[in-house]
């Protein structure tokens, strides 16, 4: 994607399913950068606050080495209350995140930010997602499949994860990992 300024635009992610997500708004990034950030939370920090700051953190961080260009980032949290649980990297994780989010609501925040010309211009999308009551056979077949690595709370909804879903409110591709509406509305589409 090419602006009137000539900017290309980078994506500060490594992940598949934002550039998916990008294409269905009809964009193919000049180049893709995968941002070196450290994610771990501050203690005490607030979810919506980590989605942020993380978000911020890709985008600055790409930015500097790419100063003339527009830089998207994004950040997705799934939080129960102020719990941010993780990004599921161990099967023991992914039990864990499963099993504190059978059968209860929680939230999904992704923060998109843009940067260009050293400013930051950011969106904070909240989903509220509610689980069914998960079996041990339910968590047992989803861990074997896999799915779960590198997700944040243990789950792609995009996946297999699709049939623990009860309930659903606000943004399903926010959910996914890029908020689509805000997104375009970042990038002036």
């Amino acid at each position: 994607m090419r602006t009137s300024a000539n900017r290309g635009l980078v994506l500060a992610s490594a992940s598949p399913r934002r550039l998916e997500l990008l294409a269905q708004l009809g964009l193919t990034p000049d180049l893709i950068r995968t941002p070196d950030v450290d994610e771990t939370p501050v203690r005490g920090e607030l979810p919506r606050v980590y989605a942020k700051r993380i978000a911020q953190a890709k985008a600055l961080a790409v930015a500097g080495s790419l100063p003339d260009n527009l830089i998207l980032a994004a950040d997705t949290v799934v939080s129960v209350g102020r719990r941010i649980l993780p990004k599921a990297e161990t099967e023991e994780q992914a039990r864990q995140c499963l099993g504190f989010l059978s059968g209860r609501r929680h939230r999904v925040l992704t923060a998109v930010v843009l940067a260009e010309d050293g400013k930051l211009r950011e969106k904070l999308v909240e989903t509220v997602v509610i689980f069914a009551r998960l079996s041990k056979p339910d968590i047992d077949a989803y861990i074997a499949s896999g799915e779960w690595r590198g997700k944040a709370g243990g789950y792609a909804i995009q996946g297999k994860a699709a049939r623990f879903i009860r309930y659903i409110a606000g943004s399903y591709s926010g959910v996914v990992g890029l908020p689509l509406h805000e997104t375009a509305q970042l990038l002036g589409l």
